[in-house]
């Protein structure tokens, strides 16, 4: 039997989150998306074209977030082959940036919708949640992107110390 080492553990364990993560936004979306869709115009007395355009760029931000997670199953593989420091790990984070950003403007696209129901429950508070959410997504794409920079001068320093020896 072939025991794991600590960091093959460890990248084990993040790997298996990542599962969870993508299989439970899966499952959330398979259940809540038909209940929202077939319901929201009997309960919601907003007008469609403000409430089906909103819905739809709200779930078009599962295909981003979902390739994400697979760009970021894609570098713990790397890291667990110590490839950490190559260039597809790069272009996998620089796929994690793109799809951060593209899930925030999905997220700010969508805002219309979450305006139109605060106004409605009269609470000014719905609009600056809808905001955080929106803007949350460009965090992860300032992480990401400082960390592929960090990713490419380390392999320029490994590549230049391979030429040194």
């Amino acid at each position: 039997m072939n025991i794991p080492s600590p960091r093959q553990a460890s990248t084990l364990f993040l790997k298996l989150v990542l599962i969870l993560i993508g299989g439970s936004v899966l499952a959330f979306c398979a259940y809540f998306f038909p209940y929202v869709w077939v319901g929201a115009t009997k309960e919601w007395p907003i007008s469609a074209y403000v409430l089906y355009p909103g819905l739809i760029c709200i779930f078009a931000t599962i295909i981003p977030f979902l390739f994400a997670l697979l760009q970021a199953f894609r570098l713990l593989q790397y890291i667990d082959r110590n490839h950490a420091f190559s260039e597809p790990s790069i272009l996998a984070l620089r796929t994690i940036t793109f799809c951060a950003v593209a899930m925030s403007v999905l997220y700010w696209m969508g805002m219309p919708l979450v305006f139109a129901l605060a106004d409605l429950d009269d609470a000014p508070g719905g609009v600056l949640i809808g905001a955080a959410f929106a803007s949350a997504p460009l965090v992860v794409a300032t992480f990401a992107a400082v960390l592929q920079k960090l990713v490419r001068s380390a392999l320029a320093l490994k590549i230049e110390q391979d030429f040194t020896i």
